[in-house]
């Protein structure tokens, strides 16, 4: 059963005993031609099976399809929405991905959420922790994933985060 647990405020020692469980789930958004088409925009991607509905409907996917690193750029509000806060934590950075895969295509009019596993929590240098999520980016109603990633963050702590933990 998943906790979601976005509402909550974890210590590190807190987090850390979640490692291997999933801990939050977000709600679900619906990808529409206008996300599409402005992601296009900003990323001069504008392969006609993501902006040209008329062409994309004579295609296998019958209609157009969200970019892949649309579908991955939104981990972020969907772990902003899903994740704990982890108390102490001055700031978090994306530190990188070792693992992304595009699994099934994200047509237009579909809706998708995040759910994020706990994969991992170390202590590279005092005040810091990486954590790596398992995260999985759904489709409603679909039998497969839009994609999977094992995704990397990086917390820079206050120098008293420690303390709190006691």
């Amino acid at each position: 059963m998943t906790v979601l647990l976005s509402a909550q405020a974890l210590t590190v020692g807190e987090l850390e005993q979640k490692v291997g469980q999933e801990v939050g789930v977000s709600s679900w958004q619906q990808i529409d031609q206008a996300m599409i088409d402005a992601f296009a925009n900003v990323t001069n991607d504008h392969q006609f099976i993501h902006v040209d509905p008329e062409r994309a409907e004579k295609t296998t996917f019958g209609g157009t399809i969200a970019h892949g690193f649309l579908t991955l750029s939104l981990l972020s509000a969907m772990a902003q929405e899903a994740q704990p806060t982890i108390i102490g934590s001055q700031i978090g950075i994306n530190y990188g991905f070792d693992k992304v895969r595009f699994l099934t295509p994200v047509r237009c009019g579909d809706n998708v959420r995040g759910r994020f596993v706990l994969a991992g929590l170390t202590r590279p240098k005092t005040a810091e922790i990486d954590v790596v999520w398992d995260a999985t980016v759904e489709i409603a109603d679909a039998r497969r994933p839009a994609l999977v990633a094992s995704w990397l963050n990086r917390f820079f702590l206050a120098k008293d985060a420690e303390d709190i933990e006691c």
